[in-house]
């Protein structure tokens, strides 16, 4: 009898320990959020990181016909968010479902539905920690490993788009905000009844936690991660990213967080489609970011501050090098690792600095071989004693870098595009001039620079309570003139008087003279006497960086709304040959703006926010 009793208690107890097992196993893998990513046709799945087996261990794809789909199961897997429907409107993928299958055992089933042209065949899985991405595109794994790019000088890309999808989302209160709709499609964990919704879909990355730390603050969120080149501002010091393909979260957007005493961050959605991060500290110079190795996360740090041994829990080492001519102008650099990687990414006008945090061992007469004879023959790594390797890469003064992550976290490549050498011609023809101005232009080595005051004489421009624009603009004009010369900028105006000068005139003088860049200053005007703010516009893709620079200067100084940069065909900045742009300092047909307009407070904030800004764009970017 006891013999009974106790093998009862010996299966009882084999029984709950298999029971316990099988709980905590499937509960090891809690899906947060899902992502599609529809520039390269990427699923990606995302889960806290866990201590278990591999949330891959056993994906297996089952094609089903009448209509073509393909589906595979997670095992041991819940998700948090709302069940997805996602309905594509172009592509070889026409729809994708990701549900919770069962609860017992716990089983997410993931379907897509493709047209003849896709071939399932093609589909792979990444694990990158317990994040799973679903590659689509046609391609293998190892050489031809996808890569996430990390950073980029451009401050904008083809790459910028969006892509216009139906996706099932639950009915909560309406909210017609595109960060509030993609809130509700992903952020839910509340089961609700389902709609669908057409909306214009972010596809690069999601931000969604700002945490501050002792010398630099946390970034997470999910997708893939870009920073473009930051810009130092003054007055306050402050170091500005900007992050391109990027939605931020409602509950952190335009919130101010303490770093320490003296040193704050602050996050806003900069425009519809790009977060701006902007530090104000003195140490402007030092602050770096630092990519995790899955690159859904960074910390932007003060690298001379910051505890490097807290970045990383393991050790990795240089394993191969190789190289990729794209043209004859682009070449890229790749370096591969026996285990993930973590670095930062310091950029010079004359160099890029990779800090390899975590890597201790590699080969220099390997890494001197594979790029000789190439854009990398001077680069060159340093080793940092207990904190990792430093990569230098010298470039040209106008070199166009981006950097990429394997999607692994293994590798990195640069890629460097160098400046096409302009070639002078003897066939082209100068610019008529109808009428020239009588300025004798000798060359110095200054930066030079064209005001262009708009309107003047008999085109006194937009008119408001007896005020003329062409009066406002001239004596902006002027007052920014005046600082720039202080500064050791050599300055043409297309007017310093009351005189109409012809919109083919100012572009002739401004191409005679060969600036460096073209600033025109307009008031603006509406038909609606409640609006008012002030914006820049652009229309050459060569001149946005200039606009953003100004622009920040100028809204950061000037209270009244920021109505942003656009993208607009004006003829002065449509047809001068370098970057030109056309700042509109506020409307003159509003009342109470009209009176800050005219007064010396508002003209010299607003000269000197515009020259400050002119100033910051040389810093940066020649």
């Amino acid at each position: 009898m006891i013999k009974k009793i106790l093998i009862i208690l010996s299966f009882l107890c084999i029984f709950l320990l298999t029971f316990v097992q099988k709980v905590s196993a499937e509960e090891l893998y809690k899906f947060s959020s899902a992502n599609f990513d529809t520039s390269n046709s990427l699923i990606i799945l995302s889960a806290q990181d866990t201590q278990g087996s591999s949330v891959l261990s056993n994906i297996k794809l089952v094609k089903m016909q009448n209509p073509s789909r393909v589906y595979f199961d997670i095992n041991s897997s819940i998700i948090t968010f709302p069940k997805q429907d996602w309905v594509f409107n172009s592509g070889s993928i026409k729809e994708v479902k990701i549900n919770q299958f069962s609860t017992n055992p716990n089983v997410v089933r993931v379907v897509l539905y493709y047209d003849n042209g896709f071939n399932p065949d093609n589909i792979q899985f990444i694990r990158v920690k317990n994040n799973i991405i679903i590659k689509l595109k046609n391609g293998t794994i190892g050489d031809n490993t996808y890569f996430q790019n990390t950073y980029r000088d451009e401050h904008s890309s083809a790459s910028d788009f969006y892509e216009y999808l139906t996706i099932t989302t639950p009915v909560t209160k309406s909210d017609e905000s595109i960060v509030g709709q993609i809130q509700e499609a992903f952020n839910s964990q509340v089961e609700q009844i389902m709609t669908k919704k057409e909306l214009k879909l972010n596809t690069k990355y999601y931000l969604n936690n700002i945490t501050p730390k002792q010398n630099g603050v946390l970034i997470n969120g999910f997708g893939s991660v870009t920073i473009e080149k930051p810009m130092i501002l003054y007055n306050p010091k402050r170091i500005v990213y900007d992050l391109p393909n990027t939605l931020v979260d409602m509950k952190i957007r335009n919130k101010e967080f303490r770093i320490n005493e003296t040193e704050t961050v602050k996050i806003g959605q900069f425009s519809v489609n790009k977060a701006r991060i902007v530090i104000t500290t003195e140490d402007v110079n030092d602050y770096i970011p630092i990519y995790s190795s899955d690159n859904q996360s960074l910390i932007i740090a003060n690298y001379k501050k910051t505890n490097n041994t807290t970045l990383y829990n393991n050790s990795s080492n240089a394993i191969s090098y190789s190289k990729e001519k794209n043209d004859s102008l682009t070449e890229s650099m790749i370096i591969k690792f026996d285990s993930s990687v973590v670095h930062g990414i310091d950029r010079y006008n004359d160099k890029i600095i990779l800090y390899l945090y975590n890597v201790s061992k590699y080969s220099d007469e390997n890494f001197k071989n594979t790029y000789k004879n190439t854009f990398f023959d001077n680069a060159y790594i340093e080793l940092m004693p207990k904190i990792g390797l430093k990569l230098v890469i010298p470039t040209e003064q106008d070199a166009v870098a981006s950097t990429y992550l394997g999607s692994d976290g293994r590798s990195i490549k640069i890629t460097v595009k160098e400046t096409k050498k302009k070639e002078s011609s003897a066939s082209e023809s100068k610019p008529i001039i109808l009428n020239p101005p009588v300025t004798s232009i000798i060359s110095s080595g200054k930066k030079k620079v064209v005001i262009d005051a708009g309107h003047g004489g008999t085109d006194v421009g937009a008119i408001g309570g007896n005020i003329y624009e062409k009066d406002i603009t001239l004596d902006v004009s002027k007052r920014v003139e005046k600082l720039l010369k202080k500064k050791g900028y050599q300055v043409v105006m297309t007017r310093s008087d009351d005189t109409y000068v012809s919109l083919q005139d100012r572009v002739s003088i401004s191409n005679n003279f060969e600036p460096d860049i073209f600033v025109s200053i307009h008031v603006n005007s509406s038909v609606r006497p409640e609006i008012t703010g002030i914006e820049t516009h652009y229309y050459h893709q060569e001149s946005m960086a200039l606009a953003q620079t100004v622009h920040s200067s100028f809204a950061s100084a000037i209270q009244s709304p920021n109505r942003g940069l656009f993208k607009s065909k004006f003829y002065v900045i449509n047809h001068t040959t370098c970057p030109a742009i056309l700042v509109e300092i506020g409307f003159i047909s509003n009342s109470n703006e009209r009176l800050q307009l005219v007064g010396e407070k508002r003209k010299e904030a607003t000269a000197k926010s515009i020259a400050d800004g002119i100033e910051n764009y040389f810093k940066q970017y020649k």
